[in-house]
């Protein structure tokens, strides 16, 4: 087929792969402009955009598309059977929904009707659901709203975390949209039950309250690993927590309380011990390494 990609993070790039494995030719690519990024702030192009220009397809980075004309009859002029869309960045506008002949089939990192919004991913983990998956669906002018073709689910187990998942679904992805236009299967309505929405994540998020269980908590480390990352603070001080073990049959004092010299801190129900840690300007570390270099006394309270 005939087709526009459209995508800008590294979870897009094994479908762009995928499809032109399967012999589709990609007439344009769309992905986010290149932006400073990193602590020098260098301008960087997308991961989406590095894939396309390494393999010769043209690529567009229009800053915005919702209202401009000249790009939706720039994009209809591309005469694409249809647009495959994975975590672009921009909402598009019915002109462009409905330029291509099948429209624009969107790569959704969820079992829908379920986390619809922007971080499906983090939020499954963080709620503690216990399988995720990838859901094909027919873009319509709603948040994640239209009809369902294809999905595939996996299961999230106790060690994943949001960059593990996010790998094993971007290469669900990139299959399930190959059999997606080869099958070109009946859209399904999403049912009206079950409906959950996925906000956007800021840094705050990532804060950890003590007073949750260590369970909860563990599940916010791992769900918001790598980014936002989860943090707590020691005397002004941000220390992310990059990987920690719950230990349920704990009970100790005040919730954010260490309760040894090794880094195991009391959690609202239980305590979790605290397995990697990352000092501002530093690397993650094993937590042996960091109490080795500063000392953590059992009382020393985190907030």
């Amino acid at each position: 087929m005939r087709l526009i990609f459209m995508g800008t993070p590294d979870f897009a790039v094994p479908a762009l792969h995928a499809l032109m494995a399967a012999g589709h030719e990609i007439v344009a690519v769309y992905t986010q402009p290149p932006r400073p990024a990193g602590r020098g702030k260098a301008v960087r192009r997308s991961p989406v955009h590095e894939a396309a220009e390494a393999a010769g397809i043209e690529v567009r980075t229009p800053a915005r598309v919702r209202r401009d004309e000249a790009e939706h009859e720039a994009f209809a002029a591309l005469n694409a059977d249809a647009a495959v869309v994975a975590a672009y960045g921009l909402i598009l506008p019915k002109a462009m929904l409905d330029a291509p002949r099948m429209g624009c089939l969107n790569i959704h990192a969820s079992l829908l009707p379920r986390w619809r919004g922007a971080s499906p991913i983090q939020s499954s983990i963080v709620a503690g659901d216990t399988r995720s998956g990838v859901s094909i669906m027919q873009m319509d002018e709603g948040l994640d709203t239209g009809a369902v073709l294809l999905e595939e689910a996996t299961p999230i187990s106790l060690s994943d975390t949001a960059s593990t998942l996010h790998d094993r679904l971007a290469e669900i992805g990139g299959r399930l949209i190959v059999r997606a236009l080869s099958e070109q299967p009946q859209p399904v309505p999403q049912p009206e039950d079950g409906v959950t929405y996925a906000h956007m994540l800021k840094r705050e998020d990532g804060r950890i309250d003590w007073s949750r269980s260590c369970e909860e908590i563990d599940r916010q480390i791992r769900g918001l690993t790598p980014w936002p990352g989860a943090f707590t603070m020691l005397n002004g001080v941000v220390l992310k927590i990059g990987a920690a073990t719950p230990r349920p049959e704990i009970a100790g004092p005040v919730a954010g309380s260490a309760l040894d010299d090794a880094l195991t801190i009391t959690c609202g129900t239980g305590a979790l011990r605290i397995d990697r840690i990352q000092k501002p300007g530093r690397s993650m570390m094993d937590a042996a390494d960091f109490v080795r270099g500063q000392a953590i006394p059992a009382g020393t309270r985190f907030d």
